[in-house]
Protein backbone atom coordinates (compact mmCIF):
# COMPACT_ATOMS: atom_id res chain seq x y z
CA UNK A 1 0.00 0.00 0.00
CA UNK A 2 2.69 2.44 1.08
CA UNK A 3 4.54 1.35 -2.37
CA UNK A 4 1.25 2.22 -4.33
CA UNK A 5 0.86 5.46 -2.41
CA UNK A 6 4.40 6.96 -3.87
CA UNK A 7 3.79 5.31 -7.08
CA UNK A 8 3.20 7.43 -10.23
CA UNK A 9 -0.81 6.33 -10.70
CA UNK A 10 -1.64 7.23 -6.93
CA UNK A 11 0.77 11.03 -7.54
CA UNK A 12 -1.05 12.02 -10.70
CA UNK A 13 -4.72 10.68 -9.45
CA UNK A 14 -4.22 13.16 -5.98
CA UNK A 15 -2.76 15.64 -8.17
CA UNK A 16 -6.45 15.33 -10.21
CA UNK A 17 -8.33 15.37 -6.92
CA UNK A 18 -6.72 18.42 -5.55
CA UNK A 19 -6.94 20.25 -8.83
CA UNK A 20 -10.56 19.53 -9.42
CA UNK A 21 -11.43 20.14 -5.45
CA UNK A 22 -9.36 23.62 -5.36
CA UNK A 23 -10.82 24.83 -9.03
CA UNK A 24 -14.56 24.27 -7.21
CA UNK A 25 -14.01 26.25 -4.10
CA UNK A 26 -11.72 29.10 -5.18
CA UNK A 27 -13.86 32.23 -6.07
CA UNK A 28 -14.17 33.97 -9.43
CA UNK A 29 -13.28 37.19 -7.98
CA UNK A 30 -11.17 38.89 -5.48
CA UNK A 31 -8.07 36.68 -4.36
CA UNK A 32 -9.22 33.69 -6.09
CA UNK A 33 -8.60 35.56 -9.47
CA UNK A 34 -4.98 36.39 -8.06
CA UNK A 35 -4.64 32.76 -7.24
CA UNK A 36 -5.67 31.72 -10.67
CA UNK A 37 -3.36 33.61 -12.42
CA UNK A 38 -0.34 32.37 -10.62
CA UNK A 39 -1.43 28.63 -11.21
CA UNK A 40 -2.22 29.44 -14.91
CA UNK A 41 1.26 30.72 -15.15
CA UNK A 42 2.86 28.23 -13.07
CA UNK A 43 1.12 25.55 -15.89
CA UNK A 44 2.22 27.92 -18.48
CA UNK A 45 6.24 27.33 -17.29
CA UNK A 46 5.38 23.74 -16.80
CA UNK A 47 4.04 23.20 -19.91
CA UNK A 48 6.72 25.33 -21.99
CA UNK A 49 9.54 22.86 -20.06
CA UNK A 50 7.64 20.05 -20.79
CA UNK A 51 6.89 20.84 -24.50
CA UNK A 52 10.96 22.08 -24.52
CA UNK A 53 11.97 18.21 -23.82
CA UNK A 54 9.44 16.79 -25.94
CA UNK A 55 12.02 17.15 -29.51
CA UNK A 56 15.10 16.03 -26.92
CA UNK A 57 12.91 12.29 -26.25
CA UNK A 58 11.87 12.20 -29.45
CA UNK A 59 15.43 12.17 -31.19
CA UNK A 60 17.44 10.42 -27.97
CA UNK A 61 15.19 7.50 -28.39
CA UNK A 62 14.24 6.99 -31.94
CA UNK A 63 17.76 7.84 -33.52
CA UNK A 64 19.90 5.32 -31.51
CA UNK A 65 17.01 2.75 -31.55
CA UNK A 66 17.55 3.02 -35.55
CA UNK A 67 21.06 2.24 -35.14
CA UNK A 68 20.56 -0.48 -33.15
CA UNK A 69 18.14 -1.87 -35.59
CA UNK A 70 21.09 -2.10 -38.40
CA UNK A 71 20.24 -3.43 -41.48
CA UNK A 72 16.66 -4.36 -40.57
CA UNK A 73 15.54 -0.50 -39.91
CA UNK A 74 14.15 0.36 -43.02
CA UNK A 75 11.77 -2.36 -42.99
CA UNK A 76 10.53 -1.74 -39.18
CA UNK A 77 9.87 2.02 -39.90
CA UNK A 78 7.82 0.65 -42.99
CA UNK A 79 5.76 -2.09 -41.06
CA UNK A 80 5.61 0.62 -38.18
CA UNK A 81 4.11 3.51 -40.64
CA UNK A 82 1.79 0.73 -42.33
CA UNK A 83 0.07 -0.42 -39.07
CA UNK A 84 0.04 2.82 -37.22
CA UNK A 85 -2.15 4.19 -40.54
CA UNK A 86 -4.41 0.82 -40.91
CA UNK A 87 -5.12 1.22 -36.56
CA UNK A 88 -6.07 4.99 -37.54
CA UNK A 89 -8.09 4.39 -40.61
CA UNK A 90 -10.15 1.37 -39.69
CA UNK A 91 -11.17 3.27 -36.11
CA UNK A 92 -12.06 5.88 -37.94
CA UNK A 93 -14.49 3.46 -39.97
CA UNK A 94 -15.94 1.87 -36.88
CA UNK A 95 -17.01 5.10 -35.83
CA UNK A 96 -18.08 6.43 -38.88
CA UNK A 97 -20.85 3.44 -38.66
CA UNK A 98 -21.76 4.00 -35.26
CA UNK A 99 -21.92 7.48 -36.11
CA UNK A 100 -24.86 6.41 -38.91
CA UNK A 101 -26.01 3.65 -36.29
CA UNK A 102 -25.94 6.06 -33.40
CA UNK A 103 -26.42 9.46 -33.92
CA UNK A 104 -29.92 10.00 -35.87
CA UNK A 105 -31.79 8.25 -32.29
CA UNK A 106 -29.53 11.29 -30.18
CA UNK A 107 -31.75 14.14 -29.35
CA UNK A 108 -28.80 16.76 -28.11
CA UNK A 109 -28.89 20.74 -28.05
CA UNK A 110 -26.04 22.64 -27.14
CA UNK A 111 -25.39 25.04 -24.07
CA UNK A 112 -21.88 26.08 -23.66
CA UNK A 113 -22.42 29.24 -22.67
CA UNK A 114 -21.65 31.20 -19.04
CA UNK A 115 -18.03 30.20 -18.35
CA UNK A 116 -15.49 31.84 -16.77
CA UNK A 117 -12.91 33.47 -18.13
CA UNK A 118 -9.04 32.46 -17.18
CA UNK A 119 -7.00 34.88 -16.20
CA UNK A 120 -4.10 35.98 -18.59
CA UNK A 121 -0.62 34.96 -17.51
CA UNK A 122 1.14 36.88 -14.90
CA UNK A 123 4.64 37.01 -17.03
CA UNK A 124 5.45 34.30 -20.28
CA UNK A 125 8.19 32.69 -19.98
CA UNK A 126 8.90 31.37 -23.84
CA UNK A 127 11.02 28.32 -23.68
CA UNK A 128 11.05 27.73 -27.76
CA UNK A 129 11.67 24.10 -28.72
CA UNK A 130 15.20 23.39 -30.41
CA UNK A 131 13.14 21.96 -33.62
CA UNK A 132 9.34 21.64 -34.05
CA UNK A 133 7.89 17.91 -33.20
CA UNK A 134 7.25 16.80 -36.95
CA UNK A 135 11.23 17.80 -37.52
CA UNK A 136 12.47 16.06 -34.71
CA UNK A 137 10.60 13.06 -36.09
CA UNK A 138 12.20 13.14 -39.62
CA UNK A 139 15.45 14.34 -38.14
CA UNK A 140 16.10 11.15 -35.89
CA UNK A 141 14.46 9.02 -38.89
CA UNK A 142 16.74 10.12 -41.45
CA UNK A 143 20.01 10.71 -38.94
CA UNK A 144 19.12 6.73 -37.97
CA UNK A 145 19.05 5.39 -41.09
CA UNK A 146 21.94 7.35 -43.06
CA UNK A 147 23.89 6.40 -39.34
CA UNK A 148 22.92 2.74 -40.09
CA UNK A 149 24.02 2.94 -44.47
CA UNK A 150 27.26 4.31 -43.96
CA UNK A 151 28.10 2.11 -40.83
CA UNK A 152 29.17 5.17 -38.98
CA UNK A 153 30.36 3.98 -35.61
CA UNK A 154 31.33 7.34 -34.25
CA UNK A 155 27.52 8.78 -34.36
CA UNK A 156 25.92 5.69 -33.34
CA UNK A 157 27.89 6.13 -30.29
CA UNK A 158 26.96 9.93 -29.55
CA UNK A 159 23.36 8.39 -29.98
CA UNK A 160 23.61 6.13 -27.30
CA UNK A 161 25.07 8.55 -25.19
CA UNK A 162 22.79 11.16 -25.88
CA UNK A 163 20.03 8.43 -25.05
CA UNK A 164 21.24 8.21 -21.37
CA UNK A 165 21.35 11.76 -21.17
CA UNK A 166 17.54 12.25 -22.13
CA UNK A 167 16.95 9.08 -19.76
CA UNK A 168 18.20 11.19 -17.27
CA UNK A 169 16.13 14.26 -18.32
CA UNK A 170 12.92 12.07 -18.48
CA UNK A 171 13.34 11.01 -15.08
CA UNK A 172 14.86 14.15 -12.99
CA UNK A 173 12.74 16.97 -14.68
CA UNK A 174 9.90 15.65 -16.61
CA UNK A 175 8.26 13.01 -14.58
CA UNK A 176 8.45 15.29 -11.06
CA UNK A 177 6.65 17.87 -12.71
CA UNK A 178 3.84 16.03 -14.43
CA UNK A 179 1.78 15.66 -11.19
CA UNK A 180 1.76 19.39 -10.91
CA UNK A 181 1.17 20.06 -14.46
CA UNK A 182 -2.14 17.85 -14.14
CA UNK A 183 -2.95 19.39 -10.73
CA UNK A 184 -2.99 22.97 -12.60
CA UNK A 185 -4.68 21.51 -15.78
CA UNK A 186 -7.34 20.37 -13.78
CA UNK A 187 -7.74 23.37 -11.36
CA UNK A 188 -8.23 25.40 -14.40
CA UNK A 189 -11.00 23.40 -16.22
CA UNK A 190 -12.91 23.16 -12.88
CA UNK A 191 -12.81 26.66 -11.95
CA UNK A 192 -13.60 28.36 -15.53
CA UNK A 193 -16.78 25.54 -15.60
CA UNK A 194 -15.94 23.36 -18.01
CA UNK A 195 -16.29 20.35 -16.00
CA UNK A 196 -19.29 21.17 -14.33
CA UNK A 197 -21.25 23.25 -17.37
CA UNK A 198 -19.32 22.08 -20.41
CA UNK A 199 -19.22 18.13 -20.52
CA UNK A 200 -23.30 17.45 -19.71
CA UNK A 201 -23.06 18.97 -23.10
CA UNK A 202 -22.21 16.42 -25.39
CA UNK A 203 -22.34 13.98 -21.97
CA UNK A 204 -24.22 11.10 -23.69
CA UNK A 205 -21.96 11.26 -26.88
CA UNK A 206 -18.71 11.29 -24.96
CA UNK A 207 -19.53 8.53 -22.88
CA UNK A 208 -20.16 6.63 -26.94
CA UNK A 209 -17.43 7.87 -28.09
CA UNK A 210 -15.10 6.59 -24.85
CA UNK A 211 -16.94 2.78 -24.97
CA UNK A 212 -15.55 3.33 -28.70
CA UNK A 213 -12.14 3.33 -27.66
CA UNK A 214 -12.14 0.70 -25.04
CA UNK A 215 -13.45 -1.34 -27.97
CA UNK A 216 -11.35 -0.26 -30.24
CA UNK A 217 -8.03 -0.92 -27.44
CA UNK A 218 -9.31 -4.67 -27.40
CA UNK A 219 -9.42 -5.21 -31.02
CA UNK A 220 -5.64 -3.52 -30.83
CA UNK A 221 -4.58 -6.08 -28.26
CA UNK A 222 -6.46 -9.14 -29.04
CA UNK A 223 -5.03 -8.43 -32.75
CA UNK A 224 -1.30 -7.81 -31.10
CA UNK A 225 -1.71 -10.98 -29.08
CA UNK A 226 -3.12 -13.31 -31.57
CA UNK A 227 -0.45 -12.21 -34.28
CA UNK A 228 2.94 -12.56 -31.63
CA UNK A 229 1.75 -15.34 -29.65
CA UNK A 230 2.03 -13.39 -26.40
CA UNK A 231 -0.29 -12.45 -23.62
CA UNK A 232 -1.56 -8.73 -24.32
CA UNK A 233 -2.34 -8.45 -20.95
CA UNK A 234 1.45 -8.18 -19.76
CA UNK A 235 1.41 -5.08 -22.00
CA UNK A 236 -2.00 -3.62 -20.96
CA UNK A 237 -1.54 -3.75 -17.23
CA UNK A 238 1.53 -1.44 -17.51
CA UNK A 239 -0.56 1.51 -18.69
CA UNK A 240 -2.22 3.24 -15.53
CA UNK A 241 0.37 5.87 -15.08
CA UNK A 242 0.61 6.56 -19.13
CA UNK A 243 -3.44 6.26 -19.36
CA UNK A 244 -3.58 8.71 -16.40
CA UNK A 245 -1.05 11.30 -17.69
CA UNK A 246 -2.65 11.04 -20.85
CA UNK A 247 -6.26 12.03 -19.43
CA UNK A 248 -4.23 15.03 -17.74
CA UNK A 249 -2.42 16.33 -20.31
CA UNK A 250 -3.91 15.89 -23.19
CA UNK A 251 -0.81 15.20 -25.02
CA UNK A 252 0.77 12.29 -26.39
CA UNK A 253 4.22 14.30 -26.58
CA UNK A 254 3.58 15.32 -23.17
CA UNK A 255 3.10 11.63 -21.66
CA UNK A 256 5.92 10.15 -24.21
CA UNK A 257 8.23 9.88 -20.74
CA UNK A 258 5.61 8.20 -19.07
CA UNK A 259 4.86 5.58 -21.76
CA UNK A 260 8.23 4.61 -22.50
CA UNK A 261 8.44 3.49 -18.74
CA UNK A 262 4.96 1.06 -18.77
CA UNK A 263 5.90 -0.31 -21.59
CA UNK A 264 9.30 -0.87 -20.54
CA UNK A 265 7.97 -2.73 -17.50
CA UNK A 266 6.52 -5.26 -19.93
CA UNK A 267 7.63 -8.75 -20.18
CA UNK A 268 6.70 -9.29 -23.88
CA UNK A 269 7.82 -6.38 -25.45
CA UNK A 270 11.39 -6.49 -26.56
CA UNK A 271 13.63 -3.33 -25.29
CA UNK A 272 14.74 -2.40 -28.57
CA UNK A 273 10.89 -2.28 -29.90
CA UNK A 274 10.02 -0.18 -27.08
CA UNK A 275 12.52 2.55 -27.58
CA UNK A 276 12.13 2.60 -31.13
CA UNK A 277 8.13 2.24 -31.83
CA UNK A 278 6.82 4.17 -28.43
CA UNK A 279 8.53 7.53 -29.55
CA UNK A 280 7.11 6.62 -33.65
CA UNK A 281 3.57 5.85 -32.80
CA UNK A 282 3.08 8.79 -30.26
CA UNK A 283 3.68 10.93 -33.20
CA UNK A 284 1.95 8.69 -36.27
CA UNK A 285 -0.42 6.53 -34.18
CA UNK A 286 -3.89 8.82 -33.24
CA UNK A 287 -6.12 6.36 -33.38
CA UNK A 288 -8.12 7.42 -30.60
CA UNK A 289 -8.88 10.88 -31.56
CA UNK A 290 -9.42 9.97 -35.13
CA UNK A 291 -12.30 7.72 -33.77
CA UNK A 292 -13.74 10.76 -31.21
CA UNK A 293 -13.57 13.47 -34.29
CA UNK A 294 -14.99 11.24 -36.85
CA UNK A 295 -18.12 10.63 -34.30
CA UNK A 296 -18.25 14.21 -33.32
CA UNK A 297 -18.17 15.78 -36.23
CA UNK A 298 -20.81 13.88 -37.49
CA UNK A 299 -22.73 15.05 -34.27
CA UNK A 300 -21.77 18.84 -34.89
CA UNK A 301 -23.17 18.36 -38.51
CA UNK A 302 -26.52 17.04 -37.13
CA UNK A 303 -26.78 19.41 -34.34
CA UNK A 304 -25.84 22.50 -36.83
CA UNK A 305 -26.92 21.62 -40.32
CA UNK A 306 -29.76 18.77 -39.42
CA UNK A 307 -28.24 16.22 -41.33
CA UNK A 308 -25.08 13.87 -41.21
CA UNK A 309 -22.89 14.27 -44.05
CA UNK A 310 -22.91 12.20 -46.93
CA UNK A 311 -21.63 8.66 -46.59
CA UNK A 312 -18.95 9.10 -49.36
CA UNK A 313 -17.85 12.19 -48.05
CA UNK A 314 -17.35 10.84 -44.61
CA UNK A 315 -15.55 7.79 -46.76
CA UNK A 316 -12.84 10.43 -47.73
CA UNK A 317 -12.96 12.49 -44.79
CA UNK A 318 -12.07 9.00 -42.80
CA UNK A 319 -8.99 8.07 -45.29
CA UNK A 320 -7.41 11.60 -45.10
CA UNK A 321 -7.67 12.25 -41.85
CA UNK A 322 -5.20 8.66 -41.32
CA UNK A 323 -3.12 10.58 -43.31
CA UNK A 324 -3.21 14.09 -41.49
CA UNK A 325 -3.34 12.50 -38.46
CA UNK A 326 0.21 10.95 -39.18
CA UNK A 327 1.51 14.42 -39.22
CA UNK A 328 -0.18 16.09 -36.42
CA UNK A 329 1.25 17.46 -33.43
CA UNK A 330 1.55 14.91 -30.48
CA UNK A 331 -0.01 18.38 -28.08
CA UNK A 332 -3.58 18.87 -26.86
CA UNK A 333 -6.22 19.52 -30.23
CA UNK A 334 -2.96 18.10 -32.39
CA UNK A 335 -5.46 16.07 -34.71
CA UNK A 336 -8.27 19.09 -34.62
CA UNK A 337 -6.24 21.23 -35.63
CA UNK A 338 -3.92 19.44 -38.23
CA UNK A 339 -7.21 18.58 -39.88
CA UNK A 340 -9.05 21.63 -40.36
CA UNK A 341 -8.81 22.14 -43.80
CA UNK A 342 -10.77 18.73 -44.11
CA UNK A 343 -13.41 20.42 -41.93
CA UNK A 344 -14.02 22.79 -44.11
CA UNK A 345 -13.05 21.55 -47.55
CA UNK A 346 -14.58 17.98 -47.52
CA UNK A 347 -17.14 18.87 -45.02
CA UNK A 348 -17.88 21.97 -45.67
CA UNK A 349 -18.15 23.31 -42.82
CA UNK A 350 -18.74 27.33 -41.74
CA UNK A 351 -16.98 29.03 -38.81
CA UNK A 352 -19.86 28.27 -36.70
CA UNK A 353 -19.50 24.19 -37.32
CA UNK A 354 -15.49 24.27 -37.29
CA UNK A 355 -16.06 26.51 -33.61
CA UNK A 356 -18.33 24.06 -32.23
CA UNK A 357 -16.06 20.98 -33.25
CA UNK A 358 -12.80 22.64 -31.75
CA UNK A 359 -14.60 23.36 -28.62
CA UNK A 360 -16.50 19.54 -28.18
CA UNK A 361 -13.11 17.83 -29.31
CA UNK A 362 -11.36 19.80 -26.71
CA UNK A 363 -13.68 18.44 -24.16
CA UNK A 364 -13.04 14.66 -24.58
CA UNK A 365 -9.44 14.83 -26.24
CA UNK A 366 -7.71 14.19 -22.93
CA UNK A 367 -9.37 10.35 -23.22
CA UNK A 368 -8.51 10.28 -26.98
CA UNK A 369 -4.80 11.01 -26.37
CA UNK A 370 -5.39 8.26 -23.69
CA UNK A 371 -6.44 5.93 -26.23
CA UNK A 372 -3.38 6.56 -28.56
CA UNK A 373 -1.34 6.43 -25.73
CA UNK A 374 -2.37 2.94 -24.90
CA UNK A 375 -3.22 1.57 -28.15
CA UNK A 376 0.91 2.36 -28.93
CA UNK A 377 1.66 -0.98 -26.87
CA UNK A 378 -0.17 -3.03 -28.77
CA UNK A 379 1.61 -1.96 -31.82
CA UNK A 380 4.83 -2.52 -30.53
CA UNK A 381 3.51 -5.52 -29.77
CA UNK A 382 2.94 -5.93 -33.70
CA UNK A 383 6.63 -5.13 -33.96
CA UNK A 384 8.10 -7.37 -31.19
CA UNK A 385 6.07 -10.17 -32.60
CA UNK A 386 7.19 -8.97 -36.29
CA UNK A 387 10.87 -9.10 -34.87
CA UNK A 388 10.44 -12.04 -33.63
CA UNK A 389 9.01 -13.56 -37.23
CA UNK A 390 11.36 -12.58 -38.89
CA UNK A 391 14.43 -13.82 -36.84
CA UNK A 392 15.82 -10.10 -36.16
CA UNK A 393 17.99 -10.25 -33.50
CA UNK A 394 17.44 -8.28 -30.35
CA UNK A 395 19.42 -4.99 -30.45
CA UNK A 396 20.78 -4.76 -26.54
CA UNK A 397 18.92 -1.23 -24.88
CA UNK A 398 21.43 0.24 -22.45
CA UNK A 399 18.27 1.67 -21.09
CA UNK A 400 16.20 0.70 -17.77
CA UNK A 401 13.15 2.27 -17.70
Amino acid sequence: MKKFMTSLPARLLLAIIIGIVLGLVIPGEGWGLSVMQVAVTLKYIMSQLINFCVPLIIIGFIAPSITKLGNSATKMLGVAIIIAYVSSVLAAFMSMAAGFGIIPNLNIANSTEGLRELPEVAFQLDIPQIMPVMSALVFSVVIGLAAVWTKAGTTTKVLAEFQDIVLDIVKKVVIPILPFFIATTFLGLAWEGSITKQLPVFLIVIVIVMIGHYIWLAVLYGVAGAYSGKNPWEVLKHYGPAYLTAVGTMSSAATLAVALQCAGKSKNLRKDMVNFGIPLFANIHLCGSVLTEVFFVMTVSKVLYGELPALGTMILFCVLLGIFAIGAPGVPGGTGMASLGLITGVLGFGEDGTALMLAVFALQDSFGTACNVTGDGALTLILTGYAEKHHMAEQTATVDL
